[in-house]
């Protein structure tokens, strides 16, 4: 994993579940089409009409490769023309990150309670 696509969503906050659906259809298709899913992410507490979506790809080259599969994918064109037609995406942003090596997954040393 080199890159990182950070996504960040503006939802309608009254159409949660169906960006959850959304979402959930991805779960499928991203690593079909050649992404690294990390996940997306729904609104817990605070803002409600943000959500996010994490995936890696080795180069922005890869990323080219990918977006040009799902052009051909017959399930992400059904999910895009989902999103467009009952409007629960209001904008979206997306933004290229590398990782800082030895930064990420770490797990918490804090020892459990009991």
């Amino acid at each position: 994993m080199t890159i990182m696509c950070v996504i960040r969503y503006r939802i309608d906050p009254f159409q949660r579940d169906a960006f959850k659906k959304y979402a959930e259809n991805w779960s499928r298709i991203i690593p079909r089409n050649g992404g690294h899913l990390i996940g997306y992410f729904l609104p817990y507490e605070g803002t409600n009409d943000i959500a996010w979506g994490l995936i890696a790809f080795e180069s922005l080259a890869a990323y080219e490769r990918y977006k040009a599969r799902l052009r051909s994918d017959a399930e992400a064109l059904e999910n895009f023309a989902a999103a467009q037609s009952k409007r629960f995406i209001l904008r979206e942003e997306r933004n290229f990150v590398e990782l800082v090596e030895g930064t990420f997954g770490l797990p918490s040393t804090l020892p459990a309670t009991t």
